[in-house]
């Protein structure tokens, strides 16, 4: 069975940074793709950050300059680096990885207030 965690979630002030993790456990071999989306209240799921095999990555517009998406492959293992925090950035972080469908984490909070 495979399972995707992910970890780091909490509450900053604005300006502040936050590292999410994501790793992969089971059978799931030759992940193609990692990455993260988002979900704040009322609001439909967002890309946030992706990375494929070949180390191409992609942002949406709103988190381009502040957020930061590595892969440790050897590791089955994404990490999100969110700086400069807004409270916009408020949401619950879903974690992915793709090979042949997606497969998502429970998901992990991110709180971002004064």
């Amino acid at each position: 069975q495979v399972q995707v965690i992910e970890s780091g979630g909490g509450w900053v002030q604005p300006g502040e940074s936050l590292k999410l993790s994501c790793q992969v456990s089971g059978k799931l071999l030759g992940v193609t793709a990692m990455g993260w989306y988002r979900q704040a209240p009322g609001k439909e799921r967002e890309h946030v950050a992706s990375a494929d095999s070949a180390g191409n990555m992609d942002y949406s517009g709103s988190v381009k300059g502040r957020f930061t998406i590595s892969r440790d492959k050897a590791k089955r293992t994404a990490y999100l680096q969110m700086n400069s925090l807004k409270p916009e950035d408020t949401a619950v972080y879903y974690c992915f990885a793709f090979r042949g469908s997606r497969f998502w984490g429970q998901g992990t909070q991110v709180t971002v207030s004064s």
